[in-house]
């Protein structure tokens, strides 16, 4: 259904620009185009024009690019109007003024992707697909983003929704038609395609993973002894003086986080205070902190002093090391040594490096981004990525349902109550993107049983 109202709004930040952009839609925009313009005939559709822009007493206010959109082939379903006047704030204002005058009402935060969902443009996934490329901050998350927005979600939904509405169009013939002359029931079928069903759709929860990463960068804890290059390591990331270098040991008592790109990624650096036997109970306190924070990171990066013996670290903390999640870093191979590193965390990969010559160092964030991209690179193609939480809350509820219906089959209880559950759990399905046609099951039914001889 088609708002009955025209919405108008600045589609480009408040501030000076060589050009901003104004977006109306409703039912009135065809009249304002001709209106504006000047134009006796309407503007043509998708095509940029360049015209004057003549306030409500005709009086040019402005000259701009617009570009009008139809009913039934615009962003929101409705006609809309594109005015991308000069950014001069004042000019922006008068526009907008005038345009009220004209019968528009400033729009809500959003209401244009509103529209579009509530006008059948975009599913509810897609929908919030809009916001997340606005607040992407990575290649990373703006590639699940792109997915989402072309629909992944929503065909995932689309997939699942008809596997078990052909399940359950099945069940269904026997509840409302048990006199007429249908195969004998059988719950083998059921339980295959109940049990293949739910391992989908816990494929598809698995994918959450990718959330915290996505939102709130790869956590990537620096762990060390004292004067090992902690600090110099994330100031050399970071390129700037993000930490406070000294040959003091003890000088980082608490941790320190700083954000870096990293060709796709967006990773969070943490500094932590050096690990060694400390007297002071602030220092004890920060070494207390550097452990906590390493039982929770994605990736680790173990620095050690090259020209020094290795560091002992303690069994707490040794245990969430491995090959897949940490790089050991040996510094100051600048600085001649008798000693070797080779054996210390000898199955996490090793990169020697000296932060004092920068030797190394983009050989090492070769390293480290290789290191992540095995880790936690995208399913290939354009597979559906829940990161949503509302998203993985209905499809865990619909994942219960489903088991309830399972199990309901195998105890061979009524075709109506396991009929229950499975309708449970299209709702749930049907949250992720909207609501479906209650329709559907019914297509499927008489699509797969010829009733009503």
């Amino acid at each position: 259904m088609l708002a009955t109202d025209t919405i108008v709004a600045l589609s480009t930040p408040v501030g000076e620009s060589a050009l901003a952009m104004i977006r109306l839609s409703g039912s009135l925009c065809p009249e304002i185009g001709k209106a504006i313009s000047g134009r006796k005939k309407a503007l043509i559709s998708r095509q940029a024009t360049f015209c004057k822009y003549l306030d409500i007493n005709d009086l040019e206010l402005d000259s701009g690019v617009f570009i009008a959109y139809p009913e039934n082939g615009s962003f929101t379903n409705e006609a809309m109007l594109e005015i991308m006047p000069h950014g001069n704030p004042l000019i922006i204002q008068k526009l907008l003024e005038d345009l009220i005058a004209r019968g528009c009402r400033m729009a809500e935060p959003g209401e244009f992707t509103r529209r579009a969902f509530l006008n059948g443009k975009l599913d509810l996934s897609q929908a919030e697909a809009v916001a997340d490329i606005i607040h992407a901050r990575s290649n990373f998350s703006l590639e699940v983003a792109r997915r989402q927005l072309n629909g992944s979600i929503g065909h995932k939904m689309s997939e699942l929704t008809d596997r078990l509405l052909g399940i359950l169009a099945e069940i269904e013939a026997y509840i409302d038609f048990p006199e007429e002359d249908l195969p004998e029931a059988s719950n083998v079928g059921p339980i295959h395609d109940l049990k293949s069903l739910i391992h989908a759709v816990d494929s598809l929860i698995e994918t959450n993973h990718y959330s915290a990463l996505l939102q709130e960068g790869i956590k990537t804890v620096i762990i060390g002894a004292p004067n090992a290059g902690k600090s110099s390591l994330i100031n050399t990331l970071v390129g700037s003086q993000r930490a406070i270098v000294s040959d003091i040991p003890g000088t980082t008592r608490d941790f320190i986080t700083s954000y870096i790109m990293l060709k796709d990624y967006r990773v969070e650096i943490i500094d932590t205070a050096g690990l060694h036997t400390a007297q002071d109970a602030i220092e004890q306190q920060g070494i207390k902190k550097t452990l906590e924070l390493a039982q929770n990171a994605d990736y680790y990066l173990v620095i050690v002093d090259h020209s020094q013996p290795s560091p002992s670290l303690p069994d707490s903390i040794q245990t969430v090391f491995n090959k897949k999640n940490t790089l050991v870093i040996e510094n100051k191979i600048d600085l001649k040594s008798e000693y070797s590193q080779k054996d210390f965390l000898s199955d996490c990969p090793h990169c020697p490096i000296s932060l004092k010559t920068n030797t190394g160092i983009n050989a090492f964030k070769s390293a480290m981004h290789d290191l992540i991209d095995q880790g936690i690179a995208l399913p290939k193609g354009n597979d559906a990525i829940v990161l949503n939480a509302r998203h993985t809350v209905a499809l865990k509820q619909a994942r219960e349902s489903l088991v309830k219906a399972l199990d309901a089959v195998g105890r061979q209880e009524l075709n109506e109550l396991v009929a229950v559950d499975m309708r449970s759990a299209i709702e749930g399905f049907s949250q992720v993107v909207g609501k479906i046609d209650n329709e559907a099951m019914l297509d499927k039914l008489f699509q797969k049983f010829c009733i009503g001889k």
